[in-house]
């Protein structure tokens, strides 16, 4: 079972956390197009190796933090505080 270290509560098992998955760019509101919207909405890289990705912990402090998180291993390498 994958252990991962929240920034608030310490280390924790993974089913106490929720992943929102890969946060990319947000476009620029005034001039984005269509296609632009559409790419951050619903497409993802789905990177194997090492990817950065929001995760709430619904089981504990209810924060959302980014995680480094390696795909290939299923392994947390390490957290970052608030994103939002």
């Amino acid at each position: 079972m994958m252990q991962i270290n929240c920034p608030w509560c310490g280390l924790r098992n993974a089913t106490e956390f929720k992943q929102h998955g890969e946060k990319p760019p947000r476009p620029d509101v005034a001039n984005a197009t269509r296609e632009q919207w559409a790419d951050y909405l619903y497409f993802r890289n789905n990177t194997w190796g090492v990817v950065k990705e929001q995760w709430f912990h619904s089981a504990g402090c209810r924060q959302f933090f980014m995680l480094h998180r390696d795909t290939f291993a299923n392994k947390a390498i390490r957290s970052e505080g608030d994103v939002r």
